[in-house]
């Protein structure tokens, strides 16, 4: 039998035209674990069948709403017959999504109220940059990149020179990583903070943040057009 002629039969090619991707790619998906072991043929060909099919529709519908890296992991998971792993990843990232629409929704009332920071040399007590690097779930050398790159601006102890930040740079701290989140430039970010430092800066943070709210919008719409073609995927399976 002919396999490239059998119905239930796809070449590398036929996935790869369906998405606009090379053959070469569904290979490297298949070898990753994206989608299950192939065929062969008894010249050694792949055979590809709808079960791949629709694991590779899954996979590329994941990717937009969960990022190449979780997409990867929820298909290896599945793949392997390993659900329980795979859906907690999909429960983060919504968890996740849900806690920048906390943080936007903290920080857009005070950016459109324009309320004045408090001043830094008041009594609000210094955090070290340990503590706020656990706060954001980052490290510490990532702040001091941050701070290298002009974003934060942490205040020194008088007495031990350790970086230490009051509250101003907490909110600094929490703008950019909400902004770095929403995939922009450090460079960017630098120039946002900068402005919202000073007078006029309040109108650059907005918009900055309601393109990020629309981002966001965005992804949700692709997590749930992502889940959509893995339960497809999960029928097929399960059939």
């Amino acid at each position: 039998m002919n396999p490239q002629r059998d119905a239930n039969h796809r070449r590398p090619a036929d996935l790869a035209a369906a998405h606009g991707i090379s053959a070469q790619t569904v290979r490297n998906y298949e070898q990753a674990g994206m989608i299950p072991p192939a065929g062969r043929t008894p010249n050694g060909y792949r055979v590809y069948t709808a079960v791949h099919a629709a694991a590779l529709d899954a996979f590329v519908a994941l990717i937009p709403g969960f990022g190449h890296t979780t997409a990867g992991e929820i298909m290896r998971a599945v793949n392997r017959g390993d659900r329980d792993s795979a859906f907690p990843l999909i429960d983060g990232a919504h968890a996740q999504l849900q806690a920048d629409r906390a943080t936007l929704d903290a920080v857009e009332p005070a950016i459109r109220d324009l309320v004045p920071p408090p001043d830094p040399d008041g009594p609000d007590r210094p955090v070290p940059i340990g503590a706020v690097a656990h706060r954001l779930g980052l490290t510490p050398a990532t702040l001091r990149k941050w701070e290298r790159a002009g974003i934060l601006r942490p205040h020194r102890d008088r007495g031990t020179h350790h970086r230490v930040y009051r509250s101003t740079d907490l909110r600094d701290a929490d703008l950019a990583h909400l902004l770095r989140r929403g995939g922009y430039p450090l460079a960017h970010i630098a120039t946002v903070l900068d402005q919202t430092r000073r007078a006029g800066g309040a109108g650059a943070l907005a918009a900055s943040l309601a393109d990020w709210r629309n981002r966001l919008s965005a992804r949700a719409r692709a997590m749930l057009t992502g889940a959509a073609h893995l339960d497809a995927y999960l029928r097929v399976l399960d059939a």
